[in-house]
């Protein structure tokens, strides 16, 4: 976690800037934490016990920066600070993200990814995002999405997401059984989750899931990198969410 104080001083001060100096119209913030059974990331369960994962984030027309923390239960550490830059903005039916991450990690060198995420507003709204980690993983992670929400009744809805992912030689994704890089697609994600409004600005949103290997490379990396070397994996947890 090499920059973790210089992450948190440069977020504190753009969020100060941006609520001192711009237009309050155009800028709003948020706050959330989870309470999750497990971290899991992309497939890999990178803890054993419940995590807490508190964020805060401002936005500003279409620019966003978010300040993201893992605290695991089971060991009452905290073990990584992710800040990320990202831009949106829409033509038509098309939604584009793009943006930067910094991964600042407790018992692994710290890492950095630029992504590119496009939407497209149709049935099951399919999502094509490619991430390329151009530091310790020195390779691309490419995920597909599809989701689709279930109205339950007024301001209630359910939301059911999937997804699949192929690692590009990404060794942040881990290795292959002889130890190498690998092309080969990497987990699948079902999900479900629904967001309850408690006030115009709070909201709690519980969720589900359900990730799993698609290839035997994959199966063979998320292994050897899960706490408890398992790579199918079920997880759940609850979202306290506050805009401002």
């Amino acid at each position: 976690m090499r920059y973790t104080k210089a992450i948190i001083f440069i977020l504190l001060m753009v969020n100060g800037l941006s609520f001192s100096t711009i237009n309050a119209a155009h800028t709003s913030g948020s706050a959330a934490v989870d309470f999750m059974s497990n971290y899991v990331w992309r497939g890999q369960k990178l803890s054993n016990a419940s995590v807490l994962q508190p964020s805060v984030g401002i936005t500003y027309e279409g620019f966003d920066v978010n300040l993201w923390a893992n605290y695991d239960a089971g060991t009452n550490e905290h073990t990584e600070t992710d800040l990320t830059l990202n831009y949106t903005f829409s033509f038509s039916k098309l939604s584009f993200d793009g943006g930067y991450i910094y991964y600042a990690l407790d018992g692994a060198d710290d890492t950095q990814e630029i992504y590119l995420s496009v939407g497209y507003d149709t049935l099951l709204n399919p999502s094509l995002s490619v991430y390329y980690d151009f530091d310790e993983g020195d390779g691309a992670f490419i995920v597909l999405s599809i989701r689709h929400s279930f109205e339950l009744k007024e301001d209630l809805s359910l939301d059911i997401s999937a997804s699949a992912s192929f690692n590009a030689n990404n060794l942040a994704m881990g290795t292959d059984a002889g130890g190498d890089e690998f092309n080969d697609f990497y987990n699948g994600e079902i999900s479900a989750s629904s967001t309850i409004p408690v006030t115009d600005s709070l909201s709690i949103s519980p969720m589900i899931a359900y990730s799993f290997p698609l290839s035997s490379d994959a199966e063979d990396a998320i292994e050897a990198i899960s706490d408890d070397a398992d790579s199918h994996i079920f997880y759940g947890g609850i979202n306290l969410s506050l805009s401002f």
